[in-house]
């Protein structure tokens, strides 16, 4: 009976095994298109963005040490051999790794150490198993691969620049002729830092359909477990394929016994060594949340710099811009009825605490009064202007404006159609949600007295930006 029993499991087995591949792909059928385009889509706009700004970061570094290697000759032509004479063929080689095809790149990594992308890739590669069917789905897996391999380029780049921005500053740090070319290549090496931490937080944001895949794919009772051998934890863990379920190897990492014997070592043993372990600890807590207040995005000591950094140096264009809007009313006088100017803006962030910007108003006109409401079109206008912060929520704002308000010749002598506002005046900025803020506010115009007819000088405005 025992054979029989045996094929009774095995045939158990087997159905069970082609129960969850057809449970696995009617949940995978669930899961939108789009979703799948839209990854592909991300994926290959980082790539490409990684790409340009690594690429851009090797050939600015790798210029400033030409001329460092240049003047270095005049002055120690060993020290400059010694210093420079590898680092070209480095950034060579790291050029041409960005550019090759990712089944070509030497060395390229299953994970990439970026959570955001390695998650990703093990949904997808979850989702495709015996699943080969939808092409939109092996496209994104292959993006989301070749991303993969171009972050694991990026970390080798990463790491080859801080160790030549430090050794450069601890070889030539006191060389006068040098600090212009250092402090190029300190600025450089930080920026780039930053920016490849930025573009990858970016793309850790998920929207709304990437939720949504994600909510399907959870449901699926394998999902958790295939995320839980496959993810960049499980692999320290020794869960992946690659590891066996091994455990990993952890020779050179330092026991929590070890640490206690080495300060008994270094400090002796009772109250007065726990003391002054805890006292230190204490002192070194309190210097690290001063240095983490001061640069919050580094992710180590190696990357601080030694320069006042401009935050907005490492933001990309698009990034700088806000977009916003406000309106004001005016009373109605002899010439003009009540008049309401809504206005669009685009400012530029050109500092942390200033933005520059241009604007179009429109100028709708509401009649005499509530008895006597009437809609109509009563000119435009074109602005500029400027916002400083002051203090807090407080900031200073000027700006030179163009307004157009046609009104009848015959009515007023010397009327202009066209007039000039030069104003300047204080805004009080605040929240309104996570993603948009509102402002009022006060200017006065100082060219008010030249308008034929003549115009408020106060401007009440409030408004919102994004």
């Amino acid at each position: 009976m025992r054979p029989v029993y045996l094929i009774i499991t095995i045939l158990l087995g087997c159905a069970s095994i082609v129960s969850a591949q057809d449970s696995l792909l009617q949940k995978s059928k669930e899961i939108p298109q789009k979703y799948y385009s839209a990854v592909q889509h991300k994926a290959d706009a980082l790539n490409k963005q990684l790409t340009a700004r690594t690429e851009k970061a090797l050939s600015r570094l790798s210029k400033y040490e030409e001329k460092m290697k240049k003047k270095m000759m005049k002055v120690d032509s060993s020290q400059a051999k010694a210093l420079f004479e590898n680092s070209q063929q480095k950034f060579a080689s790291l050029k041409d790794k960005l550019k090759a095809k990712t089944d070509k790149i030497p060395g390229k990594n299953l994970l990439s150490n970026t959570p955001g992308v390695d998650s990703l890739f093990n949904t997808l590669s979850f989702l495709k198993q015996g699943n080969d069917k939808i092409p939109q789905l092996t496209n994104s897996l292959k993006s989301v691969t070749a991303l993969q391999d171009k972050l694991a380029i990026l970390n080798e780049a990463k790491a080859f620049i801080q160790q030549r921005k430090q050794l450069l500053n601890a070889q030539l740090g006191k060389i006068p002729a040098l600090a212009g070319n250092l402090k190029g290549i300190n600025k450089e090496a930080y920026y780039y830092a930053q920016q490849v931490k930025e573009l990858k937080e970016t793309f850790s944001d998920k929207k709304k359909i990437e939720k949504k895949a994600l909510e399907i794919a959870q449901k699926i009772p394998a999902y958790n477990d295939f995320m839980a051998k496959h993810s960049y934890l499980g692999s320290l863990l020794g869960n992946n394929l690659g590891g066996g379920g091994a455990t990993p190897n952890l020779e050179g990492l330092q026991t929590r016994a070890q640490v206690e014997q080495l300060i008994q070592q270094r400090l002796g043993s009772g109250p007065n060594a726990s003391q002054a372990v805890s006292q230190s600890m204490a002192e070194a807590r309190a210097k690290m949340n001063e240095l983490k207040s001061k640069f919050p995005d580094l992710d180590n000591a190696g990357e601080m710099p030694n320069f006042k950094p401009n935050e907005m140096k490492s933001k990309r264009f698009l990034q700088r811009l806000e977009y916003g809007g406000n309106i004001q009313f005016a009373r109605n006088t002899s010439f003009y009825p009540t008049t309401s100017d809504i206005a669009g803006q685009i400012a530029y962030k050109f500092h942390k605490n200033g933005v520059a910007g241009v604007g179009m108003a429109y100028k709708l006109g509401l009649g005499q009064g509530f008895n006597k409401i009437a809609i109509s079109s009563e000119g435009l206008g074109l602005r500029s202007f400027v916002d400083w912060k002051l203090k807090n929520t407080f900031f200073l704002n000027g700006g030179y404006e163009q307004n157009y308000q046609p009104v009848h010749i015959n009515a007023v002598p010397n009327a202009e159609m066209w007039t000039s506002s030069a104003l300047l005046g204080i805004k009080k900025k605040y929240k309104v949600s996570a993603k948009m803020k509102g402002d009022v506010s006060l200017l006065f115009d100082f060219l008010y007295s030249s308008h034929v007819p003549r115009t408020d000088p106060i401007k009440l405005r409030m408004g919102y930006n994004f």
